[in-house]
């Protein structure tokens, strides 16, 4: 773990370091009900977010179903994201999350509500009586638009409809685990009615007509309909699963092209899932290479120490992370969430142990860190910018696609502790659990207490002696890694990113012994900027600097409360390295349990951190360079903090979640991301609504691109002209002073393209 671009770098030579012949053997994972978490910051998350789980109310989740089939609600719909066009997409989710935590637990609360929820789908499915059942607002208009070849598609919004294909997927997914997890059958009823009702929506469409619906944000439809093949062997499903991939993505994965800089990041990674899953069960070996090298872009070029990727939801220039330290919109959760599924199926697909590395550091770092460890709530955005802090949910306020995504998170930790071959066990994680392999029954049962503790052992239990392998993940991080069995070291040989196999034939109560080290080094950013983290092992360490100005820290039922929107603390006044790297290494004074002081600071492991500001990246300056690179990042700061200091409101154009808080609307919209700034445009019409807290704004900004001409554009706000007070430097300044809600709208006045507007910011002055 020299450096992350070295760190999760695919080796198809590692498979012959393996002993034995198991370890070539096909793979496959457990199901979730063969594993049982033990004590651990793993079995807590899980508690936690059970009871988040059961918080929630499944009829207020089904009421945007119920609106949609004209059937009496049980309970009003839940509000935010719920009750302003993505009403339902929870729904999905909690399905998903309901099942795998069933599955994990075998609690009879989730059952129940499971079979609840399946049974009023299905009242709704057969209210509408043509296999369709959705939560979409106005859904009815809006499918039989698309059906009838209306479309006018962009990055987020469908005919003004906000990604209503990622809504419905959601939905499938949900009804597809169901049946996965449980064996419902009549989720899978409801799937494959769903699924054949979205053939038939789709089936006058031209494949100019599809692609065009696929420049909206549709999730991985692409992936629902290859499970449906999968279920049904019906090949009709494959198909769609093929016409249904976004070919914009996938054409330049192909070629080994990285296109994706500015790019929303979630609505890219569900995408390459389905390709990969296409791929596979089509023996299309293009596709799963073009996963594959997704995979390696991504992890190797964007990703920072605790697996994360992106900023503001769109990835960044791999030449340049600046953007992400200076954001507090950092790293998005469900894009890990994302990439760790991608991940899985990789791994278990192409049976190399290498993408457990990365699997295992985000599992550890982003995932297990964005769930508040007492109170519940998950986190949206993590910040890597020095000094920020981070936002958790509530069950009644919050209904963010990280909350979605989050539910589940949490409920599968079980998936890939182990693996297995036909015959032969895999263990891939450390962490306490107990596996029970029924079918050939062999039970494992795990005890450790790693990150604190560099070791895990084994004791077996079994039927009868027999022979088998037992394969122990030797993590690329590892040294000294050894291996006793009853006491007796064995001869092995250890290498990185690899198994030990160990075949002989076991008895009930053998024990396996592991032992291994870890060190401390500082990892760059992929940039090679001068911004370093502090990484033991897998687990990045971070430290708490202050639990001031903690705004929002529990989100209220805003549109934007998933944002930590408290103060900035400038950058030049974190913590910083000068001189040598290694002498700050050598600095360290071990506190034990993973907590190490650094001076005035105490490092500990990031998914500790919670209920603060804390620091996860330190800039290195050499003593040469220190008084010039810092005196103009203060300058830097100053200017920065004086611009948000009297900013009331802003949008970010081109970004979907600034844009979706800003209530954007638009025809013959295009967006696009230009010399590191995010842009739209329109030949028709764009409108947002900002806010102007307590009338404080005066002034209206909108910054383009490039330089423009004012009379090809009419501006209205609140559906009136407004006068122009200056047209320069690319800027445009309107007078929005004693306006609380400022509804812009901009319209082309002969319709040729716009301008490309980069930024709206309502000023004080």
């Amino acid at each position: 773990m020299r450096n992350l671009l070295l760190k999760y770098k695919i080796s198809y030579c590692l498979l012959g370091l393996l002993i034995g012949s198991s370890a070539i053997a096909q793979m496959h994972s457990f199901d979730l009900s063969e594993i049982r978490l033990k004590d651990g910051p793993f079995k807590n998350a899980q508690d936690v977010d059970l009871k988040y789980i059961l918080a929630l109310n499944p009829d207020r989740l089904l009421a945007p179903y119920l609106i949609a089939s004209g059937i009496p609600l049980k309970a009003e719909r839940y509000g935010n994201w719920e009750s302003i066009g993505l009403d339902g997409h929870i729904a999905g989710h909690y399905l998903s999350a309901l099942a795998m935590m069933y599955a994990s637990t075998g609690n009879m609360e989730l059952k129940n509500r499971l079979d609840y929820m399946i049974s009023e789908l299905e009242k709704c499915q057969q209210k509408n009586g043509n296999g369709y059942v959705g939560g979409i607002p106005q859904g009815k208009v809006f499918w039989d638009r698309i059906h009838n070849g209306d479309i006018d598609g962009s990055n987020f919004g469908l005919n003004n409809t906000w990604v209503p294909l990622y809504n419905i997927h959601k939905l499938f997914a949900g009804l597809i685990d169901t049946y996965h997890y449980t064996g419902n059958e009549k989720a899978k009823e409801v799937v494959i009615k769903l699924g054949d009702w979205f053939i038939e929506l789709i089936r006058p469409l031209s494949e100019e007509q599809i692609q065009n619906i696929l420049k909206t944000e549709h999730g991985g439809i692409n992936e629902s309909f290859a499970d449906l093949y999968s279920i049904t062997k019906d090949k009709k499903y494959l198909e769609t699963a093929k016409k249904v991939s976004h070919l914009a993505i996938l054409n330049p994965l192909e070629k080994k092209e990285d296109k994706l800089t500015g790019l929303h990041a979630n609505t890219q990674i569900p995408k390459v899932i389905g390709f990969e899953k296409i791929g596979k069960l089509s023996g299309n070996k293009e596709w799963t290479d073009a996963a594959q090298f997704f995979w390696e872009n991504v992890t190797q070029k964007r990703s920072v120490a605790f697996g994360g990727n992106s900023f503001a939801e769109h990835f960044n220039p791999t030449e340049d992370f600046s953007g992400m330290l200076k954001s507090n919109q950092g790293p998005e959760t469900c894009n890990s969430y994302n990439m760790e599924r991608l991940s899985k199926a990789l791994f278990l697909d192409q049976n190399n142990v290498s993408y457990l590395d990365f699997y295992e550091r985000t599992l550890y770092n982003h995932i297990l860190s964005s769930q508040h460890p007492e109170k519940g709530g998950f986190v949206y955005f993590t910040p890597i910018r020095p000094n920020h802090y981070r936002v958790y949910s509530q069950p009644e306020t919050s209904m963010w696609c990280c909350v979605g995504s989050g539910l589940e998170n949490h409920s599968k930790y079980g998936e890939l502790i182990y693996s297995h071959s036909d015959n032969d066990v895999f263990v891939n994680l450390f962490i306490s659990s107990v596996l029970a392999w029924k079918e050939k029954d062999i039970y494992i049962e795990q005890s450790t207490r790693f990150p604190y503790q560099n070791s895990t052992n084994f004791v077996l239990k079994l039927k009868k002696s027999k022979t088998f392998s037992i394969n122990i993940r030797c993590p690329e991080w590892a040294g000294n890694f050894e291996i006793s069995i009853n006491g007796k070291i064995q001869k092995i040989e250890a290498k990185p990113s690899s198994y030990v196999t160990l075949n002989r034939k076991w008895k009930s109560e053998d024990q396996i012994c592991v032992s291994f080290k870890t060190s401390t080094h500082l990892e760059n950013l992929p940039d090679r900027s001068n911004w370093s983290a502090f990484v033991n092992g897998p687990i990045v360490l971070a430290a708490k600097t202050s639990n001031k100005d903690l705004d929002g820290l529990f989100a209220n039922d805003s549109r934007m409360g998933h944002i930590a929107s408290g103060k900035y603390y400038a950058l030049d006044q974190a913590y910083e390295i000068i001189g040598d790297k290694a002498a700050y290494i050598a600095k360290l004074k071990d506190l034990g349990n993973l907590h190490f002081r650094l001076d005035s600071l105490e490092l500990q492991p990031f998914f500790e951190i919670h209920d603060a500001r804390y620091q996860m990246y330190f800039q290195n300056y050499t003593k040469e360079q220190y008084q010039e690179k810092h005196a103009l990042l203060k300058q830097q700061e100053i200017e920065t903090l004086a611009l948000e200091a009297k900013t009331i409101d802003k949008i970010n154009c081109g970004e979907q979640q600034s844009e979706v808080d800003h209530r954007y609307k638009g025809e013959k919209s295009d967006s696009g991301y230009d010399e590191t700034k995010a842009w739209r445009s329109t030949k028709s019409y764009i409108s947002y609504q900002l806010l102007n807290k307590n009338k404080a704004g005066k002034y209206l900004d909108i910054i383009c691109t490039a330089d423009f001409k004012t009379d090809k554009i009419t501006i209205l706000i609140n559906e009136k002209p407004v006068p122009i007070i200056s047209s320069a430097n690319k800027t445009i300044r309107l007078n929005v002073e004693k306006i609380k809600e400022v509804n812009i709208t901009i319209k082309s006045n002969d319709g040729s393209n716009s301008p490309k507007f980069h930024q709206f910011r309502i000023l004080k002055d």
